[in-house]
């Protein structure tokens, strides 16, 4: 739809085939190609747009699946017949729904990293029609938090509503917090540095 509004009446309906009429009493019948009008090439362009959408969409093993149909109809037909049967869809949201219980933050992680690893299987549950609350995503992601962000999860708990609490603001407010964790180690590396270098003063009964 976003593409041309006409190409999703070509998936939904089937591509246009220009017909003309033998006689005046006789049976419609294809036209030739050279017999087709600038409407007809344009209504006619239509399904091979629809198509090389789809074809440019798909990965390598989809396409193996549909290369043998010749009309968008067709391959959008196709497809849904090879996500498999209903107990091969259950058997990837039980793999998943193990990957999201075990979903932990590993060590020396930025809150972005993690958020990309943990939308790529909140997507995968989405692919299979399998949609997680808003508010059971926010509270996974306090939850695999490592001890060290106890006092933050704590202030986020106390100070947000987990009910209306966004995926995008929770991440946002991770992030302001890890940026302010890693500017005060910052800070404090240089002293340290600087105590390390300090020369030792050796008292003896000179400087008594």
């Amino acid at each position: 739809m976003a593409e041309d509004s006409e190409l999703c009446d070509i998936i939904c309906d089937g591509p246009h085939v220009p017909m003309k009429k033998l006689g005046e009493t006789g049976p419609m019948v294809p036209k030739d190609r050279k017999e087709y009008t600038d409407i007809d090439r344009k209504a006619v362009e239509n399904n091979y747009r629809a198509k090389k959408i789809f074809v440019c969409g798909i990965g390598p093993d989809e396409y193996n699946k549909i290369s043998t149909c010749d009309f968008a109809k067709e391959i959008w037909e196709a497809l849904p017949a090879h996500e498999g049967t209903t107990q091969v869809k259950q058997s990837k949201i039980d793999i998943l729904t193990t990957e999201y219980e075990l979903f932990r933050m590993k060590d020396d992680e930025s809150i972005q990293d993690l958020h990309t690893r943990f939308t790529s299987i909140i997507n995968e549950f989405h692919s299979l029609r399998d949609v997680i609350s808003r508010n059971k995503l926010v509270r996974k992601i306090l939850s695999v938090l490592p001890s060290s962000w106890k006092s933050k999860v704590n202030a986020i708990t106390q100070a947000k509503d987990l009910q209306t609490l966004t995926m995008d603001e929770l991440i946002g407010n991770l992030k302001t917090y890890e940026m302010k964790i890693k500017k005060d180690s910052e800070k404090r590396e240089p002293k340290r540095e600087k105590n390390l270098l300090s020369p030792i003063i050796q008292v003896g009964p000179e400087n008594s």
